[in-house]
């Protein structure tokens, strides 16, 4: 066998130019269930500020038994694809419960969420449709759109992040469309926004329009009782197409899935390739999800705890002389300007046993780099108050605050 040298050798001098330019990420290995402080090699005990484990029901005891469980019960999976080899009742049970938690009428789950947003739009596009995006939504649902177009010739657009105006008269534009459908975030993953759903869904309504929605993180995190960006606005079951994960705050594992008619999900099992050429979800990762809706439904005072939390670390982080964005998410992005910046941030935090992600371009546009913090029901008064100090210290030394 011949290895391209070539290839190899331009691979390496783009990693060796990232390197030099200051952003090149470096993974860190964890030795303990992801939770509000964890294990990390080479550093030992950290607090963690930058993982969607809203809930802390990561490291949930009946979580964990109810994957264990479901491993003894149907082995590892399917070990081909639903439609061919059988699909287990764990999964039907899971797709029943997430449609009933998130408003809809039927579900189906996926690997991923991104399986399942490039399922809904790579499958349900036609020619003549015409589909708009949120300027800040998030990878997959552009990539969806991508795939959408180049399979079926539909025309795609996007509109300003949140401007209802623009979504307007780009919809008007396209008045002569077949279908008219608007993808939009709940929760917008690197700003912490909340989507103007209400507006949105107005405007759906004036334009005969799809609306679609990405909640993954907002499920389990917004609304009195975490049914996501639907039950904050008090409009459940009034939006066409949900999205979300179970890699977040349902448990934190993988998967996703598509929420909406059961019409919308039988055409999916019929036709939406990412379902019909990859295996169901691992069974214990259907378990522990089954279990994770269970024990929110139970226990929505996790989601109050979470709304604590993020409260209070933010009436904190601002006192210490930060300007996060505004909002009233558990994403709290404190921008520091450029990407290097975020990352040297990033790292000194870590050297104060504080683990949060700097994010930069291309995530984030030229100039916007930030430090993500993310919060968790799991933190105590303690460990926010850690973090704070941190964030102090070395603010004080980048000269930040």
């Amino acid at each position: 066998m011949t290895i391209n040298s070539q290839f190899t050798r331009e691979l390496h001098a783009t990693l060796e130019q990232l390197k030099a330019d200051r952003v090149y990420k470096r993974l860190n290995y964890l030795d303990s269930p992801q939770s509000a402080r964890v294990e990390m090699e080479g550093r030992g005990s950290v607090l963690i500020l930058s993982s969607n484990n809203y809930l802390g029901l990561s490291d949930e005891p009946s979580v964990i038994q109810a994957g264990i469980d479901g491993l003894k019960r149907w082995g590892a999976g399917t070990a081909s694809v639903r439609f061919i080899c059988g699909t287990y009742t764990v999964h039907r049970e899971l797709e029943e419960a997430l449609a009933r938690f998130v408003g809809c009428e039927a579900s189906l789950s996926f690997v991923a969420c991104w399986n399942a947003n490039e399922a809904f739009t790579g499958t349900i596009a036609q020619e003549g449709d015409f589909i708009i995006s949120d300027a800040l939504n998030h990878a997959s649902i552009i990539d969806s759109m991508r795939l959408g177009k180049a399979i079926s010739k539909c025309t795609t657009a996007v509109y300003k992040h949140a401007d209802m105006d623009d979504l307007r008269a780009k919809l008007a534009e396209a008045r002569g469309s077949k279908r008219r459908i608007i993808w939009t975030d709940g929760v917008f993953s690197m700003e912490g926004a909340i989507a103007k759903l209400p507006d949105i869904l107005q405007i759906a309504r004036d334009t005969n329009s799809i609306v679609a929605m990405d909640d993954s993180h907002s499920t389990g995190v917004l609304g009195k009782t975490g049914r996501g960006t639907a039950e904050h606005f008090g409009v459940l079951g009034e939006v066409d197409v949900i999205t979300s994960t179970l890699g977040k705050a349902l448990g934190g594992a993988a998967g996703g899935f598509v929420a909406g008619s059961a019409e919308l999900c039988d055409y999916l099992t019929q036709r939406a390739r990412p379902q019909l050429f990859s295996n169901a979800l691992p069974t214990t990762v259907a378990a522990s999800a089954m279990q994770a809706v269970r024990y929110l439904e139970a226990h929505p005072e996790r989601v109050d705890k979470l709304r604590e939390n993020t409260k209070y670390f933010r009436e904190k982080i601002v006192e210490a002389g930060f300007n996060p964005l505004a909002g009233e998410t558990p994403i709290v992005p404190i921008i520091v300007g450029e990407t290097a910046a975020a990352i040297q941030m990033s790292d000194m935090l870590l050297g104060e046993g504080v683990f949060v992600t700097g994010f930069g371009f291309p995530v984030v546009p030229q100039g916007q780099a930030r430090v993500r913090c993310q919060l968790s029901a799991a933190h105590s008064r303690a460990d926010l108050d850690e973090a704070v100090d941190a964030f102090k210290k070395v603010g004080r030394r980048l000269k930040l605050i």
